[in-house]
């Protein structure tokens, strides 16, 4: 029976992208191997950033093709950004921050809009009105995008924020300026 389970073992790579902090690999690590997986190759070249900053990671590990995407699931439940897992690629997430009159804007519009644009999806907002809803308020908007449409994600998120008069405090992205 154990040579069964053997047999089914598979290779596959996983493409990361982790921040240049201590313990950030090992927190990557870390979901691969309590899931099943058998790490083979790590290739980590801090020399080599992403155009947000960060380190790209190549992970190459073997499991049971129905234990990868629970390790895959287990990298993104760690807060680990995964660009690509076996054959499929996988969207980026980028994040930016609006700021003005969101709630007397619209923010539903806003969000809509910004979802229109087919490189963009919100997967996350938190939105902070210390003052109140019709006072300046600010955004935090996660954005899952496609990894070759940043560049109109953000362009999509200032023409949007530019017609309703909002700041846009948005990442350094490669091409972006």
């Amino acid at each position: 029976m154990a040579a069964d389970v053997d047999a089914a073992v598979r290779a596959y790579t996983v493409r990361l992208e982790l921040v240049d902090e201590p313990g950030e690999l090992l927190r990557a690590l870390e979901p691969i191997s309590e899931n099943g997986g058998n790490l083979l190759s790590i290739y980590h070249e801090r020399g080599n950033l992403t155009p947000r900053g960060n380190i790209p990671v190549e992970v190459d590990l073997e499991c049971r093709p129905d234990r990868f995407d629970v390790v895959v699931d287990a990298l993104r439940d760690a807060g680990v950004t995964v660009i690509q897992a076996g054959e499929d690629a996988y969207t980026e997430q980028v994040t930016v921050l609006l700021v003005g009159h969101l709630v007397d804007t619209d923010l539903s519009d806003t969000l809509s809009r910004v979802e229109a644009c087919s490189a963009a999806s919100v997967t996350d907002l938190s939105l902070d009105a210390p003052e109140g809803t019709d006072d300046v308020s600010s955004a935090r908007v996660h954005l899952a995008v496609e990894s070759d449409g940043v560049v109109e994600a953000l362009e999509t998120v200032r023409a949007v924020a530019e017609e309703k008069d909002l700041q846009v405090v948005e990442p350094l992205v490669e091409g972006s300026a």
